[in-house]
């Protein structure tokens, strides 16, 4: 059979190089004892084959029909455990009950959403080892006080512990993407929940990331803070400068205002 041929509309780019490939396979631990694997846009099953090898059961999600009769093909071990389909428009629930890993090569122009969509089942996706735009993943990553560090850091550091693993060219892929590529880790931490109302924490980084360069006090301006808290020396900083935990304080005193409970 032809090889699959890369669709630009889809984000595609082919990772040819199998010893990163078998790298990134390698990072994934089953965190936490997931003994699922969900491989989101396998393509030619390039990274496929060697997270095959792992002790996880395998499963792929794919949207593109002319990758799901290569894999058909050539991966005969995947018979049932390939999802036709958009994982974005996944119900995860009705797909598995149990705790499992999520992997892949991202396709770049939608890796936001998925990690929206990681959030949203973060109860039961343990781990998640991608690669995808080496900012954006520098970006997760980041520790507060970067100029990297943004909505989606916050976010995703409430729930998961996060590593950035290594960088990759783009020669490696084809076609080439015109950016380089970085691999992450995320591990789900501790954190239950949040000790917050969790959609306006949500709000609240969003807001505070509005305009980086204002103070908070200026960029939440629209949350009614109080005249008590108004003086609070942590509004005196900008939304990089905080952690999840000054975010997680910063939603309580809000919810006082408002008199939420």
């Amino acid at each position: 059979m032809e090889k699959v041929r890369p669709k630009k509309h889809l984000g595609q780019h082919f990772l040819t190089d199998l010893s990163i490939a078998q790298r990134i396979a390698q990072s994934v631990t089953g965190h936490l004892g997931a003994k699922q694997v969900l491989e989101i846009g396998p393509g030619m099953g390039v990274l496929t084959q060697f997270l095959l090898e792992n002790p996880q059961e395998l499963f792929v999600v794919e949207i593109d029909v002319e990758s799901i009769a290569y894999l058909k093909k050539n991966f005969p071990q995947l018979e049932g455990r390939i999802l036709e389909g958009d994982f974005l428009k996944m119900n995860l629930y009705e797909w598995s009950k149990e705790p499992f890993c999520i992997a892949g090569n991202f396709p770049y122009n939608i890796s936001s959403q998925i990690f929206f969509k990681v959030l949203e089942y973060r109860h039961q996706v343990t781990e998640v080892v991608c690669m995808l735009q080496k900012e954006v993943a520098q970006r997760i990553a980041s520790p507060k006080g970067n100029k990297d560090y943004g909505i989606l850091s916050v976010l995703l550091q409430a729930f998961y512990d996060i590593e950035y693993l290594f960088s990759v060219p783009p020669g490696v892929f084809n076609p080439p993407p015109k950016v380089q590529s970085g691999v992450i880790r995320l591990r789900r931490n501790q954190t239950e929940k949040l000790d917050c109302d969790e959609s306006l924490f949500i709000k609240v980084v969003k807001g505070g990331f509005g305009n980086r360069r204002k103070t908070l006090r200026n960029s939440l301006k629209s949350f009614q803070l109080s005249d008590s808290f108004k003086t609070h020396p942590l509004l005196d900083k900008r939304a990089e400068q905080l952690d999840v935990a000054d975010f997680v304080f910063l939603t309580q005193q809000i919810q006082a205002s408002r008199g939420d409970h």
